[in-house]
């Protein structure tokens, strides 16, 4: 089970190249950040997916976007008929995540909503996993998220608002076999915003952690392997972007899609045994 986070793979040769993460954003070169009254969304793995939906849900709320992702092709898809600005960046770059919030503040001033959905998986034995992949899950998945955080976090502070929205996966919850360093990295993904919304308590700024299930997008092709199981059915992007839409709007700390996710981690912590016998039959 997969959250079907994006994050997009290098550009296709014959649609051009991705962009480098030290490009300028596309509206404003230097200078002072121009003043917008709208509140402002920075959203990563905007390109596709869950990102895509969650960036037009925001500019149907009249938000003003910030949308980064590797591929500019894709990300002008997303930003049609709006007024985002496009920031293309590589987060697996030692220094992505410090250059895109870098471009962020320099073309607004302020980023009053981070939606950190940038991630990638990847499916097989634990026992064949290439280490160049192990460490290419774990810092897209949760080091570079981390990172990006970290660049945008004194800003909200300092402004005494914002919220940072996290997108988790149930793998982090239960833990799913063949998927062994994704369920990490997610788990420590959800840790993370939980130490993180007591470290920020009374300053402002709140963190939600949202948790899907398999979600229909592209993600699950380009992890290497299909979605074959017949439960939990696999959700909309849509519906994904509509549950960050309201945590947003109503403060929330957790976003569970669809709700009834929040059973196998109640039953873990209550009959762990049964947790685990359920788990070797279905998980």
């Amino acid at each position: 089970m997969n959250s079907g986070s994006t994050y997009d793979p290098p550009a296709d040769p014959a649609r051009g190249t991705a962009a480098s993460p030290a490009a300028a954003p596309a509206a404003v070169r230097g200078g002072t950040p121009p003043r917008t009254d709208r509140r402002v969304a920075l959203v990563t793995g905007a390109s596709s997916g869950i990102g895509a939906a969650t960036a037009r849900r925001f500019a149907a709320g009249g938000w003003h976007l910030l949308l980064s992702g590797r591929d500019r092709r894709r990300l002008e898809e997303t930003a049609a008929g709006t007024s985002a600005v496009l920031l293309p960046a590589d987060l697996a770059a030692p220094d992505g995540a410090r250059l895109l919030a870098e471009a962020a503040l320099r073309e607004t001033g302020r980023v009053d909503v981070l939606v950190a959905g940038a991630g990638i998986g990847w499916a097989g034995p634990f026992l064949t996993m290439p280490h160049t992949d192990i460490d290419r899950v774990l810092f897209l998945d949760l080091t570079a998220t981390l990172h990006l955080v970290r660049e945008v976090l004194p800003a909200m502070v300092a402004a005494g608002r914002g919220r940072v929205v996290l997108v988790g996966s149930v793998a982090g919850s239960v833990g799913v076999r063949e998927e062994a360093v994704y369920s990490a990295a997610k788990a420590g993904l959800a840790a993370f915003a939980e130490a993180l919304r007591q470290e920020l308590r009374g300053t402002g700024v709140g963190v939600t952690l949202v948790v899907p299930g398999p979600v229909e997008t592209g993600f699950f092709a380009r992890r290497g392997r299909p979605y074959h199981r017949s439960h939990p059915r696999p959700t909309s992007p849509g519906r994904v972007a509509a549950a960050v839409w309201d945590a947003v709007a109503r403060s929330r700390d957790d976003a569970y899609v669809p709700g009834w996710l929040t059973l196998p981690g109640r039953v873990r912590a209550l009959t762990p045994t049964l947790y685990r016998r359920l788990l070797n039959r279905f998980g």
